[in-house]
């Protein structure tokens, strides 16, 4: 039978899990307890109970990778919500975007975790085959903002990032110019590596200016409708 209220557990607690709005990505799984959901639904941002930390938290406090709720559902006996969300950055502390990452493998009669697993098909976008949608730019977008904040010696990011905005605003430029030689002159899949090239310099470019891709990807929505 269906519960008709939300069921919380004897710490108070119910589990949430965070599901990414426009791809259907499973991204991360915490718990709520009343005053979190609450906060949740009256603010549009997903906020939730750490019992590590036995106190409220908002996703991205501290990381910046927050998560936007578009909306809330419940499961059928009332002790579990779906959030709905828009992840800005890493969903996971490992600054991957989805906490999901690892399979699981028999190992001596016994389930043991095992190697990364390899990333989900995206959805079919019809006849054209599967698009990876925008779940990737958001990996590249944060493991971008993490060279930018925490400097690596063996980083190209880092390297990009040490020179300046006059030479991201060349390589930018340079990528561009690829893209269309490579449009004219060469094959579809030398199209695809240039275009590759000139969207993960254009994110490097952000990351420099502290823009998230969010707000480009919300800029192309508010445009398409």
């Amino acid at each position: 039978m269906e519960s008709d209220t939300l069921t919380f557990d004897a710490r108070g607690l119910v589990t949430a899990v965070a599901q990414d709005a426009a791809s259907g990505e499973v991204l991360m799984v915490a718990h709520m307890n009343q005053e979190a959901l609450a906060r949740t639904l009256a603010t549009g941002q997903a906020w939730y109970w750490s019992r590590s930390r036995n106190r409220l938290w908002r996703k991205g406090e501290e990381s910046g990778h927050t998560q936007r709720v578009s909306a809330v559902t419940v499961d059928c006996d009332g002790d579990a919500v779906l959030l709905q969300v828009d992840q800005t950055g890493a969903a996971c502390h490992t600054g991957r975007r989805s906490c999901f990452y690892r399979s699981v493998v028999q190992e001596g009669g016994h389930a043991a975790i095992g190697t990364e697993a390899p990333p989900a098909r995206p959805p079919d976008r019809g006849p054209g085959g599967a698009a990876a949608g925008a779940g990737v730019l958001g990996e590249v977008a944060a493991v971008l903002a993490d060279r930018r904040n925490r400097p690596r010696k063996d980083s190209y990011s880092t390297q990009l990032f040490s020179e300046g905005l006059a030479r991201l605003n060349e390589k930018v430029m340079e990528e561009a110019a690829e893209v269309t030689r490579a449009a004219r002159k060469e094959t579809g899949g030398r199209l695809v590596e240039e275009v590759a090239d000139l969207w993960f310099h254009t994110l490097a470019l952000l990351a420099f200016q502290g823009v998230d891709p969010a707000e480009v990807l919300a800029e192309l929505a508010r445009r398409r409708r």
